[in-house]
């Protein structure tokens, strides 16, 4: 092993130069190619401790959020990171970016969504990829507690979110957002969702589905008449699973009703924060094809579209791979003056 990681950082300047500088385009290393294998390898891969100290928020609605938090210099920049579908603070990307938050000096928080900290929400209702009114709670509740700088990030479903809210705001989120990344987000929530639908990725539906199912039917325990337990039992793709669940549940007609409205892809050129999308061309969630070209988004939007990196994977270096690019990308946004657009 020693010395086949000598041989391929000995090889890695010649045959992808661009994973050496955190700051250009990023390129997946030759030794891990395509998207699936890039997605699902980031996921694998070692992930750092990090130690978290939770908050549990009582709701006026009479539920509650769990935050799970990076402590630091209370005047240290605050970055809150919002987890995607059925993920939590633990998640390998959530590890990997506050690692690097709390190696930096900074400080960092997760809120989960409800139902995904470990313990059932009480509550009908969960979260959803539109979930804009709990992001800007969330959002608007840090920022009255908070003097310090405070940055966002979301990724996949948590990056939709974010967006959305960044888009409705416009220039409302300016007080209380500094600059966002949102990383891996299904822009285009029909495409992603049908794709998830199809072929190999029906692999990531089926890990998404066994836990979305079972919390849901143990939601009936609770509320009997939520919805049909056999029907929920039976969902084998998120198209059902939302058409029964989450699209009733959150005020939606059905699923196709909930894709269209909860779609970040379409109004992003209302946003006015800062912000950076990451999204790659091969991400099996959302083929490349539908990614913004320049003049559909916002001139305070950056795009950062590389051709591979997967599903949040974006590894780099020799065998077996780090996180040094999408910390780095993410962090050097987060750091840039706040007068600078792009």
């Amino acid at each position: 092993m020693k010395l086949l990681t000598q041989v391929v950082c000995w090889l890695l300047p010649f045959i992808a130069p661009n994973l050496s500088h955190a700051a250009e385009t990023y390129q997946a290393p030759f030794w891990l190619p395509g998207g699936n294998l890039q997605t699902i390898w980031a996921a694998l891969l070692s992930r750092p401790s990090v130690e978290y100290r939770r908050e549990r928020w009582e709701l006026p609605d009479g539920d509650f959020l769990d935050l799970d938090w990076v402590d630091g210099p209370a005047n240290a920049p605050l970055v809150v990171l919002f987890h995607g579908l059925e993920g939590n603070s633990r998640s390998h990307y959530a590890l990997q970016l506050m690692a690097e938050v709390r190696q930096r000096g900074w400080r960092g928080v997760v809120p989960h969504f409800r139902g995904c900290s470990g313990e059932p929400n009480r509550l009908p209702r969960s979260y959803h990829a539109g979930d804009t009114r709990e992001i800007g709670y969330i959002l608007n509740r840090l920022r009255a507690a908070e003097s310090a700088p405070m940055r966002c990030v979301g990724v996949s479903l948590g990056g939709n979110a974010l967006l959305r809210w960044l888009e409705i705001k416009g220039e409302e989120a300016l007080p209380v957002v500094n600059r966002a990344v949102a990383i891996s987000a299904p822009l285009d929530l029909p495409l992603a969702g049908a794709t998830l639908d199809q072929g190999f990725a029906r692999f990531y539906t089926a890990r998404f589905l066994k836990t979305l199912k079972a919390k849901a039917l143990a939601k009936l325990d609770h509320y009997p008449q939520l919805y049909d337990r056999q029907a929920v039992a039976n969902a084998n793709s998120i198209y059902v699973f939302d058409n029964l669940v989450t699209a009733p549940v959150h005020g939606y007609r059905d699923t196709d009703d909930y894709w269209h409205r909860a779609a970040s892809k379409p109004d992003l050129s209302l946003i006015r924060v800062p912000t950076l999308l990451i999204n790659a061309y091969n991400d099996p969630f959302m083929p490349g094809e539908t990614l913004q070209t320049r003049e559909e988004v916002s001139d305070r939007v950056t795009l950062e579209f590389p051709k591979t990196g997967g599903h949040v994977g974006f590894i780099s270096g020799p065998f077996p791979g780090n996180f040094s690019w999408l910390r780095h990308r993410t962090m050097g946004f987060f750091t840039k003056s706040s007068s600078s657009a792009n």
